[in-house]
């Protein structure tokens, strides 16, 4: 299996791992221990997850009864072992167990459903009806959550750096959305492509959250992600702006935000894939200035605009961002061509540096 299988099929992380390195070299004792673990962990998942992938494909019936348009989802407690998925503490339909993170992931997935299926009429995640399943209290004072191709994943955070990894729903639908994206365009999780990757989940994750705030209109939107997951004496509001990328965070253990918001800073590194989850912050402006031209709910029309270029057959696995902003505005045309989408979309993607 080559490089590029393995980038198509990552463990999808909440927390970048520059973060947790960062955590590891200069954090406590307790939090260095914290962050190598949770590294450790993701490496596992990584490896296993890949080994699945490899694997000769067999038929495999599903447990859940799937109803079309009808979210069905259940909640497992890992009991803070590392164990999969653990057991059942809330199927759909149930009411509220009084466990905050069970009950968190609960609403989580069903907004992120409900999101897909008004705004944008998709079916689940493959848009088939696939059936919601999410574990939590995963391991001891795991730092991240991460969607493995099954389900969503959730550690308590170490209470000193991170809170629980449910407490905001745009990192649930953030994760989520690289389901979405692996069944419709397969984008290569390296590079630009997996900076694409990246943006389409904070996109996506954010119009979840804002659809959860009434349909907030975008100028009232905070444009953050993970916002209430940095511990209170944590200098810093969320994991990335994309409203202002690079302004985040700035603390002694995590460091500084290192997000860039145009092509002029763009970063080149080995490390995280190249850059995915740094360059990200190129195509999230480029999305929070279409939206706020727009106006209104994000979801109603730059939403559907970006939603349409993912599922664009044109978008191939390793397109850098210039052919996803070409295809934004092929896709604006074609949906609103009686409005201002094109040119607001054009002009968006050139002032972050990405002439069409």
């Amino acid at each position: 299996m080559g490089d590029q299988a393995v980038h198509r099929h990552s463990i999808f992380c909440a927390l970048p791992p520059q973060i947790l390195r960062r955590v590891a070299e200069y954090g406590t004792e307790e939090q260095r221990e914290a962050a190598l673990r949770t590294m450790a962990t993701d490496n596992t998942f990584r490896t296993l997850r890949a080994i699945r992938l490899a694997a000769p494909v067999t038929a495999v019936a599903s447990t859940a009864l799937t109803v079309d348009g009808q979210v069905q989802r259940t909640i497992f407690d890992a009991r803070n072992r590392t164990s999969l998925p653990g057991r059942v503490v809330r199927a759909e339909g149930a009411s509220e167990t009084g466990d905050v993170a069970v009950d968190e992931a609960y609403d989580g997935l069903g907004d992120t459903h409900e999101f897909y299926r008004t705004a944008l009429n998709r079916d689940s995640i493959d848009d088939q009806g696939m059936p919601l399943n999410a574990t939590v209290h995963y391991g001891r004072r795991y730092d991240n959550a991460f969607w493995d191709g099954r389900r969503m994943v959730f550690g308590d955070g170490d209470g000193v750096l991170f809170n629980r990894f449910t407490i905001a729903v745009d990192i649930t639908a953030h994760e989520m959305a690289h389901g979405v994206t692996e069944s419709e365009a397969q984008l290569i999780y390296a590079n630009q492509s997996g900076a694409l990757n990246e943006s389409l989940s904070d996109v996506f994750g954010s119009l979840v959250k804002q659809y959860r705030n009434d349909k907030q209109d975008a100028a009232e939107a905070d444009w953050l992600i993970g916002e209430g997951l940095l511990a209170e004496d944590v200098q810093g509001t969320a994991l990335r702006s994309m409203k202002e990328p690079g302004t985040a965070f700035d603390d002694p253990v995590l460091g500084r935000d290192p997000q860039p918001g145009h092509m002029d800073d763009f970063v080149r590194t080995d490390e995280d894939n190249g850059g995915v989850h740094i360059n990200s912050g190129i195509p999230n402006r480029a999305f929070y200035l279409v939206a706020t031209a727009i106006g209104g709910f994000a979801g109603d029309r730059a939403g559907r605009i970006w939603y349409a270029a993912l599922r664009d057959p044109r978008l191939r696995p390793n397109s850098m961002f210039r052919r996803f902003a070409r295809l934004t505005a092929v896709n604006a045309w074609n949906l609103f061509p009686d409005g201002d989408e094109h040119r607001i979309v054009r002009d968006a993607w050139r002032q972050v540096g990405v002439d069409i």
